[in-house]
């Protein structure tokens, strides 16, 4: 049967039994070695692609963090990350950060007494000021504010806590950081103040505040080329909310005549919306 033992016809021809023996033991190495050395260059391919793939496996974790973000899970339904503190005691520090996103007064002074950085960061580059902001949670604030909070810290996004009040809508805590003497002309990443997303969700009473007690620009222009008064227009629903929210930006000094980037003005962008209350109230206003 040539061939069935793995050995070659030549060996099959010779008439000695000792040799038919001694040969295929000559050989069985040398297949042996061909055997061997692709399983090992396999083993070794197989540690080196999962050693060169560890870094993508980490990136889910990042894409679920973003998704719960973009899910507009709040700041105090989790523990946020820190990254290392460049001062102060690490752990008292990221104990700082859960008490600030939490809304825990009692934890986020024992953090402090125990060395926590006031400016310490978590893994989007969030303060505690601001998580405390982004979750309206004025008393832990006042705490970081009487700690020497920096107001105008901003995180990755350029969002600071005094940028956050204006997405809020937060009387209270605007209260709480306009002692804190915060840079009112600081821009988020569209190039507005506070005013202007204030504007677009319709926080009237914010905006009554805020033009009372500070010396914000009220006709500030973003990247879009709209103001305050444009975005309560623009983006509003002409409901009873964004009515007073026009009607406080105007008393506030709003230029009713100020135009968007394209020449349209806020009575047009009114009247092509129907917003008829608001058009009313812009042409009171010698729009």
């Amino acid at each position: 049967m040539p061939g069935a033992s793995g050995v070659g016809d030549d060996l099959l021809m010779t008439p000695h039994r000792e040799e038919t023996t001694v040969q295929p033991q000559r050989r069985t190495p040398r297949r042996h070695a061909r055997t061997l050395f692709p399983a090992a260059l396999l083993a070794a391919s197989v540690t080196l692609l999962a050693a060169c793939g560890s870094p993508a496996q980490e990136e889910p974790a990042g894409e679920r963090s973003s998704a719960t973000a973009s899910a507009g899970q709040s700041p105090a339904e989790e523990t946020p990350a820190s990254k290392a503190p460049k001062g102060g005691n690490a752990q008292a520090s990221r104990d700082l950060l859960a008490a600030a996103a939490q809304g825990e007064p009692d934890a986020a002074r024992e953090a402090l007494k125990a060395g926590a950085d006031v400016e310490a960061r978590d893994d989007r580059g969030r303060t505690p000021l601001i998580l405390a902001a982004t979750g309206d949670h004025d008393v832990v604030a006042r705490i970081l504010v009487d700690a020497g909070a920096d107001p105008d810290a901003q995180d990755e996004q350029q969002d600071s806590a005094w940028l956050v009040t204006g997405v809020t809508g937060s009387v209270k805590m605007a209260r709480v950081l306009i002692p804190a003497k915060p840079d009112y002309t600081l821009e988020n990443r569209y190039g507005g103040t506070s005013l202007i997303p204030a504007g677009e969700h319709g926080h009237a009473e914010y905006i009554r505040e805020v033009l009372k007690n500070t010396d914000m620009d009220v006709d500030h222009v973003n990247n879009l080329g709209w103001t305050a008064l444009l975005e309560a227009i623009i983006l509003g629903d002409g409901g009873e909310d964004h009515r007073k929210t026009v009607q406080y930006l105007l008393d506030g000094g709003a230029d009713p005549k100020l135009a968007d980037s394209n020449g349209v003005a806020p009575l047009q962008h009114a009247e092509d919306k129907g917003q008829d209350e608001i058009a009313a109230l812009l042409r009171a206003a010698d729009a």
